[in-house]
């Protein structure tokens, strides 16, 4: 294959990614100019990807637009099945969740968001699902742990991406008070929030920072903020720690 021929090999791939990201971020079926938009790619272009991607079952089509095809669960069950991290958890969380009595989850970056890889239910659970490979953002709750381990200029990188900083129930804060929050979480170890993603919900994250002092992977557990559980929060603290920890053993 000539150099030129790679290069446009390449380029239609990364179109063809652009195009399936823009359909998974939407959440609702999209029509064709809507996904070219988005995609920055021209029409005619963005319609012949999504006719390959449909013959392979990875989007579909009906009347209301195009959205992801089933054929892009078997991806995410081969992720599940052979992912060190989502294989590993599993245990680990079971543990946690009988020692709090909430949800542990843990959680995996992906670029500049974060999804849920395994979860277990406590007796206390969450009033609201958290689905396995929902995106969400690294700003809030337990990604906060995981922005704290990302360098400057990722961080730098987020930040301008994401703009204002408000939580759910209608807090704002600086950019400068979420690094000053960053380097707080990065000292002592996990993070705690409340009110940030959904109100009325408490959550507190620990890094599981790996043998290379990488950390992409994170534990957490949630839960009511009325839960008696957070009335102690050294306590719980200390258990999301060994959790994380020990998932950081499994891991090797």
């Amino acid at each position: 294959m000539t150099e030129s021929k790679q290069a446009s090999t390449m380029r239609s791939l990364e179109r063809a990614i652009d195009v399936l990201e823009v359909l998974e971020t939407a959440g609702a079926p999209l029509r064709l100019s809507d996904i070219a938009r988005r995609a920055g790619l021209h029409v005619a272009t963005t319609q012949r990807i999504l006719g390959v991607l449909e013959t392979r079952g990875r989007v579909e089509e009906d009347r209301s637009g195009y959205r992801t095809g089933v054929a892009m669960l078997f991806g995410a069950h081969a992720y599940l099945a052979s992912n060190p991290v989502a294989v590993a958890a599993p245990l680990v969380l079971q543990q946690l969740a009988a020692a709090t009595g909430l949800t542990a989850s843990v959680f995996v970056r992906a670029g500049n968001s974060r999804a849920v890889v395994a979860r277990v239910e406590g007796k206390d659970p969450l009033r609201y699902v958290l689905p396995i490979g929902q995106r969400l953002p690294l700003h809030l709750g337990a990604g906060k742990v995981l922005a704290a381990h990302m360098d400057d200029a990722e961080v730098e990188q987020l930040l301008d991406r994401i703009g204002d900083i408000t939580h759910a129930d209608g807090r704002s804060m600086t950019r400068t008070e979420f690094l000053a929050e960053l380097a707080t979480v990065r000292a002592q170890g996990w993070a705690e929030s409340t009110d940030e993603r959904v109100v009325g919900a408490t959550s507190i994250a620990a890094p599981v920072v790996g043998s290379d002092g990488v950390c992409t992977t994170a534990v957490q557990i949630a839960g009511p903020s009325t839960s008696a559980m957070f009335e102690d929060i050294h306590a719980v603290t200390i258990e999301v720690r060994q959790a994380a920890t020990a998932l950081a053993t499994r891991l090797g």
